[in-house]
């Protein structure tokens, strides 16, 4: 058994070497930016939200309280009129990127938490790097990109967007896991 007190060095570089290719991958490479598209005359759109007050949220449309309303005719008459659709409000101003990049570094080094837990549970010192690539890439792909499949089975994300997250989230698990091989205490 390896203690997560030991692996600190693997978690916080890991999280560095992740930071850095996602910066690279996301302002470099350029692959994400059709990710959104511009809706059809959104002052118009941006101005009715505005004028209903509407707060920072995630909301759905349209809205069943329950269960039992969702079969109402009322109900299928709007989903079949439309839109359906989610929208996410966030608070007004510009991009806090700063804020929006430390959440991300920490999200990384939570991610490397993780796979110093399983991997130091499941693997001794001098273990083999193969064998710790093997464990502690597979944690890491669980939580780089396997959760991204969610968004396109209940929030409508295509496809292509999910895949382009998963792959994000497999090259993250390939350079968490060669740095927890690298770094694995011997």
């Amino acid at each position: 058994m390896v203690t997560i007190i030991s692996l600190w060095i693997p978690i916080v570089v890991s999280a560095v070497i992740v930071f850095i290719a996602s910066s690279i991958m996301h302002m470099v490479l350029g692959y994400h930016r059709k990710d959104y598209r511009r809706l059809p005359n959104e002052d118009g759109l941006m101005e009715a939200i505005r004028k209903e007050g509407v707060p920072p949220g995630f909301y759905g449309f349209p809205h069943c309280s329950n269960p039992k309303e969702m079969s109402s005719p009322e109900m299928i008459d709007k989903y079949n009129k439309g839109p359906v659709g989610h929208l996410t409000v966030i608070p007004n101003g510009p991009p806090a990127m700063g804020k929006y990049l430390c959440m991300w570094f920490a999200y990384s080094i939570l991610i490397g938490v993780f796979v110093a837990y399983i991997a130091g549970r499941t693997l001794g010192p001098g273990t083999h790097y193969l064998a710790v690539f093997r464990i502690a890439g597979t944690v890491a792909f669980l939580g780089y990109g396997v959760g991204h499949i969610v968004d396109s089975i209940w929030k409508g994300q295509s496809a292509s967007i999910t895949i382009k997250h998963v792959i994000d989230g497999f090259v993250y698990a390939l350079l968490t896991a060669g740095t927890f091989g690298w770094l694995w205490p011997r």
